[in-house]
């Protein structure tokens, strides 16, 4: 079953279109990635999962219902939390918990005394008070302990320092260690995500870039430098960034497959010295976002 469902979702601002033709789904207990360069689509998108706003073409499903109709049920079962997010900053940590859980049936006592104890939180001083990290792991924690089928995080890390980020992901990964719940999150913290997400879906200019699981984006990665490649040499179908400086050739390699791809650089390059490395997630997504406004700056000159 999949948690979210989205068939040629579109959204336009008048003349601007902020999101284009997006499908692509998130499997139930998956922790999906989000991700893009600043104006993307990404928010706009996480809005119309929501129902934030209205797509102007396709659909969107969550909890296997369309997001236009999301109603109390739905979103009892739905986790938020925003680098944006108004919290009522006058009510303590206590007054706070104490008032969003009549809101949610399934609010699990123990997982809030739990996460109370693991965020270091101070119950009795009030929301305003509190640090900008202390602030962000209150919202989660409040979105987590109802245990939400479909946890959704929007810019989650955004100005914490690490220490805090860190204690975030790991209550983060104790609790979809469960296996109850499904993440999506969207951040500009990609060393962070790495850690949390199984799937990556990645948008620029609002269309869907790539769309598959971590571990077979990253497997199929490789950063390659060839040193005494033949004069001549022209790079090869799925190669990216491709340069020469001297002897040194460097490219990096999006659809490596083990020794059939090793046996076509030897064929390539006889007998120059090649070596090859797995590359991060931000390693990644640096690469096609710079070949993404590249080939954008091609196209509009």
């Amino acid at each position: 079953m999949n948690i979210i469902e989205t068939q040629n979702l579109t959204r336009r601002f008048g003349r601007t279109e902020a999101v284009h033709g997006l499908t692509f789904a998130v499997p139930q207990g998956s922790v999906l990635a989000l991700l893009g360069p600043n104006g993307a689509g990404k928010s706009t998108t996480i809005k119309l999962l929501m129902n934030l706003l209205e797509p102007t073409v396709g659909s969107a499903r969550v909890l296997g219902v369309d997001s236009r109709k999301l109603g109390e049920k739905e979103k009892a079962q739905i986790g938020y939390v925003s680098e944006n997010q108004q919290l009522p900053l006058w009510m303590t940590v206590r007054q706070f918990l104490d008032y969003c859980r009549p809101f949610y049936p399934t609010w699990d006592r123990e997982l809030e005394k739990s996460l109370l104890k693991q965020f270091a939180l101070p119950e009795d001083r009030k929301l305003k008070h509190l640090s900008r990290g202390m602030t962000m792991k209150a919202a989660l924690l409040s979105s987590l302990a109802y245990r939400p089928k479909l946890l959704v995080l929007d810019e989650p890390f955004s100005g914490l320092d690490p220490l805090v980020r860190d204690e975030f992901i790991r209550g983060l990964l104790e609790v979809s260690a469960l296996g109850e719940w499904s993440v999506l999150v969207s951040s500009h913290d990609i060393d962070e995500v790495e850690r949390l997400a199984d799937h990556v879906v990645m948008l620029e200019g609002g269309r869907l870039r790539l769309n598959e699981p971590t571990e077979v984006l990253q497997g199929r990665f490789r950063r390659v430098e060839v040193t005494g490649a033949p004069e001549g040499a022209e790079p090869g179908s799925g190669w990216l960034e491709w340069e020469r400086a001297g002897e040194l050739t460097k490219f990096v390699e999006t659809n490596y497959a083990g020794d059939a791809t090793e046996d076509g650089w030897r064929l390539r390059f006889g007998d120059a010295t090649v070596t090859s490395l797995p590359m991060s997630l931000r390693e990644i997504f640096l690469t096609l976002a710079r070949t993404g406004r590249s080939q954008a700056a091609e196209a509009n000159a």
